[in-house]
């Protein structure tokens, strides 16, 4: 077949080459992840990171972010400015060079800033590229600069525009996204609220102002401003509000060393879950790396080694396990490297070497010092951590009852589970549904081929108030660790072994159902989470109202929908809805097989919605506060979003 494909000839002249942002606009996905809501957020965040930027060099104090009626977005900080004096190679003002070059920029100067997140020199450019227009506005040195670009390429001169004080500098960027490249151009306030939070938190008494001037509906708080004088203790202490401390200060530990600058602030407290978020030069760093590596390993020695020293062990212990002592645990540890590695373009796990012996030894030394003058926080620590070993052994039993035993053959799988024929795990679907009804008319709708049911009986228990031994013991979720087949824990869990590679939530569109759902995404979030990290849970969109006319049969998934196909169906001006037959759904089980099927099953006519980590750290803490001990917060939050309920089924 390739002797007989035609081709053609490939010459000089075939090879393109893309000038100045070019390349930005052709693959705007390589530079900043996507050119749906993610990648518009991230425009934003690229400037900010600047600003940020200049306030770990020590230049800057405030940045105001605004969203303008327009659509388009302003940042202003009172660093020193982008410099507007001429390059002297290449011949134009830096600002110029800054804005319509890639790689351009004074972060890889060490001169300039010691430590950056933007270390690749591709942001505000990328931004410009991909922006309908730009404008930047300088102060420096008693004068305000401006200059124009459109779609990355120059649009006006830099010119002074006027007089600045002697003691005023700073940079504003105001920027449109581009509609020719983005698909969605709206900016979410919470999405943009929650990241410019945790930078505030990240950098010591920087302010950072947030104000949404779009018309809104609702009372909705537009106007934000953040300053945290206490760092990521803070952070730590805004992280597990919900949750009761063990001890009333989290415990704070810094160091400068050759390899990084080191802040760590960690705090105990009754509950069962770990929360840790690791950050490099204010990056997020999801998938951990060599610095998370070093303080796991700090934590876990320095807390044996002192539970040892004062006879805190109990007879039936030699010694207590990561997972024991980093039960309860919310940590924050940001560091700050001079040139950081990071594996891939994603920057979320660090790669440098020297840094795991960096923090050790700190954490080493600091925690140990710690522990030795507030005896009492010890001693706490260690009897929490033993309570975790003892629930730890108890329940190898049952994890036993739910580990992968080679293909999970015959008895194994459980007896529920209506298994597909196929045992690609990479076409294999798995669809969690509630109660046995919906269960039994799934089993009947479904495609046996690659399509797996498994009825769950009831809600499942809360994980979020609950240790591994008791979570093992609840039938339901012993049946699901066993269905899916990558086991459960820290030492077990392997995502290699799982069963189906869509995990598929479907529960009744009521109020039971919705918490059934939340009940199991706090279950996957807590003890399954690279399931969700590899995007392998969803959730299953079943229409909420049917209407039919005639041998017309049509189904809604909104209000919205409802709405206009009701008044399609009503022609000529009649009385809308007039002879449609309308049904809502509150339970699955009120669907035959066929209209299941057709509406949530099948591949090609169905909705499901992939479940994402966009925010840990927020997710973390909305778990922590709707699924824990803590009755207030959820109390507060109900109460702030009842005047929003459309639709509550009581």
């Amino acid at each position: 077949m390739a002797k007989n494909r035609k081709t053609t000839d490939y010459t000089a002249g075939q090879i393109q080459v893309l000038k100045g942002l070019e390349a930005v606009r052709k693959r705007p996905g390589m530079y900043i992840g996507s050119t749906a809501a993610r990648g518009l957020h991230h425009l934003v965040y690229e400037v900010v990171d600047n600003a940020v930027d200049e306030a770990m060099a020590g230049y800057c104090t405030r940045i105001e972010v605004v969203l303008q009626e327009d659509g388009s977005v302003t940042v202003d900080d009172d660093g020193r400015g982008i410099p507007v004096d001429v390059h002297p190679t290449e011949g134009v003002p830096g600002v110029e060079l800054a804005m319509t070059m890639l790689h351009a920029g004074g972060k890889f100067d060490r001169n300039t800033y010691k430590v950056s997140g933007g270390l690749h020199g591709v942001g505000v450019s990328v931004v410009n590229a991909l922006s309908e227009w730009l404008e930047v506005e300088i102060r420096r040195d008693g004068k305000i600069y401006r200059q124009r670009y459109a779609r990355g390429s120059k649009a006006s001169e830099l010119e002074v525009v006027g007089k600045a004080k002697k003691s005023e500098s700073g940079t504003k960027v105001s920027f449109n996204p581009d509609p020719e490249v983005f698909t969605e151009l709206l900016f979410n306030h919470d999405t943009l609220s929650n990241r410019l939070r945790e930078m505030a938190f990240l950098n010591r008494g920087l302010l950072i102002r947030l104000l949404d001037q779009r018309e809104v509906v609702g009372d909705e708080q537009r106007e934000h401003e953040y300053r945290y004088d206490g760092g990521i203790v803070e952070f730590v202490e805004y992280l597990r509000a919900s949750r009761q401390p063990l001890h009333p200060k989290p415990i704070y530990i810094e160091a400068v060393r050759e390899e990084a600058e080191i802040e760590l602030a960690i705090q105990y407290d009754q509950g069962y879950t770990e929360s840790t978020f690791t950050f490099v030069n204010n990056i997020n760093t999801h998938e951990g790396g060599t610095h998370l590596t070093g303080f796991k390993a700090a934590l876990t020695r320095t807390l044996n080694d002192y539970a040892r020293k004062n006879n805190l062990l109990k007879k039936e212990l030699d010694s207590l396990s990561g997972e024991d002592i980093r039960e309860g645990l919310t940590a924050v540890l940001s560091i700050r490297v001079r040139e950081p590695q990071f594996e891939g373009q994603t920057k979320t796990k660090l790669g440098n070497s020297e840094v795991r012996g960096a923090v050790e030894q700190v954490v080493n030394d600091k925690l140990a010092t710690y522990l030795e003058e507030h005896p009492s926080v010890g001693r706490i620590i260690i009897e929490k951590a033993v309570q975790a070993a003892r629930a730890r052994i108890a329940a190898r039993k049952a994890r036993d009852l739910t580990r992968r035993k080679g293909a999970l053959e015959g008895s194994v799988l459980p007896g529920k589970l209506a298994d597909c024929s196929i045992t690609d795990p990479t076409v294999c679907e798995l669809y969690l549904v509630e109660g046995d009804s919906a269960g039994g008319t799934a089993k009947q709708g479904r495609d046996r081929s690659y399509q797996a049911i498994l009825p769950l009986r009831g809600k499942i228990l809360n994980v979020e108030k609950a240790r591994l031994d008791r979570i093992l013991s609840n039938e339901e979720i012993r049946t699901m660790i066993t269905a899916i087949g990558t086991g459960i824990g820290e030492d077990e869990f392997d995502l290699k072994h799982a069963r189906y590679h869509k995990i598929i939530i479907m529960t009744d569109a009521d109020v039971d159902g919705a918490h059934i759902r939340t009940l199991l995404l706090t279950f996957f979030f807590r003890h399954m989470r690279e399931l969700v990290e590899a995007g392998m849970v969803y959730i299953a969109m079943p229409p909420l109202y049917r209407l039919a006319k005639g041998k017309e049969e049509h189904y809604a998934y909104t209000e919205a929908e409802r709405d206009e196909i009701m008044e399609r169906l009503s022609p000529n001006g009649r009385e809308t809805g007039r002879g449609v037959h309308l049904q809502r759904y509150k339970g699955l089980g009120e669907m035959n097989a066929e209209q299941l099927w057709k509406t949530t099953m099948d591949p090609d006519t169905r909705t499901i919605m992939r479940v994402t980590l966009e925010d840990a750290v927020e997710a973390d803490r909305i778990f922590s506060h709707l699924m824990g001990d803590d009755v207030e917060p959820r109390r507060a939050f109900i109460e702030k979003y009842a005047p929003f309920v459309r639709n509550l089924d009581v």
